[in-house]
């Protein structure tokens, strides 16, 4: 079975892409579950009701999140209510909304997706290691597909989690620096690997944000707001094949939309 993993979903440019090309790339790829990373849909900081309802309607089966996910307040109210929105995993267990759920693919088989925030260079949270296993330890041992999103600040990080899952997840795929890098590959124990996706949304930018605002906030040290960029726009994903048998990918590879 073929499973997508969409990265950061940024502003309207990145929403456009995904309306542009799911259908089609769920069509021609044979996806049976479509997965994106949603928490810089809104503007590039955060995601509301409205536009998680707007990608879930184009054909998104799960999104996931990360540190940008409390940004829009309205969110709080809509997470217990969305289970397949979900936040990262190791936030305290008494904030809203879940680190993971079981979602039923395309082709009838359950699919765990969870999501987990690193700690290097981000909020002190709880350690997404130890979490993760407890998250395993207590998932339904007839679910063996299990997609990991890691949304992490530092490469050695993600590598270092990619370790720790091998062999217990089909595939573990990194977020948050809106960089692809071109180290995908199967781990031992059949499970797929990637340190980030990347980004979709305009890379005609700094990350995701407009250039010049981005170059005077650097050139002058002042908290300058930043706005979306708008041209530039790419869509960059992962195709993970997976055997849903055993859970062990078989194959990952990146994709590429303009």
């Amino acid at each position: 079975m073929n499973i997508l993993f969409i990265g950061d979903i940024f502003a309207s440019p990145g929403r456009g892409l995904v309306s542009r090309y799911l259908e089609e790339i769920i069509s021609t790829e044979k996806i049976q579950l479509a997965v994106a990373n949603a928490e810089n849909s809104a503007g590039g900081f955060g995601i509301t009701p409205l536009i998680a309802e707007e990608l879930f309607s184009l054909g998104l089966d799960v999104l996931t999140t990360g540190n940008h996910v409390w940004d829009k307040k309205e969110i709080f109210d809509y997470l217990p209510r969305q289970p397949r929105l979900v936040r990262p995993a190791n936030y305290p267990e008494e904030l809203p909304g879940k680190g993971m759920v079981v979602q039923r693919a395309r082709n009838g088989v359950e699919v765990a997706v969870i999501d987990l925030q690193g700690r290097t260079h981000m909020p002190a949270i709880d350690c997404p290691f130890r979490k993760v296993d407890q998250i395993l330890d207590t998932l339904d041992p007839a679910v063996k597909v299990r997609l990991v999103d890691f949304h992490a600040e530092l490469t050695s990080e993600k590598m270092a989690m990619g370790w720790h899952l091998a062999g217990r997840v089909s595939a573990m795929l990194g977020t948050h620096t809106h960089i692809p890098t071109a180290d995908e590959r199967i781990l031992a124990g059949g499970t797929a690997y990637q340190t980030d996706v990347g980004m979709t949304g305009p890379y005609d930018s700094v990350i995701g944000s407009d250039k010049h605002l981005a170059l005077r906030r650097f050139l002058t040290a002042m908290p300058i707001r930043l706005d979306s960029a708008k041209t530039g726009a790419e869509l960059h994903a992962a195709i993970v094949t997976v055997d849903p048998a055993s859970g062990h990918a078989v194959a990952i590879r990146r994709y590429t939309r303009t």
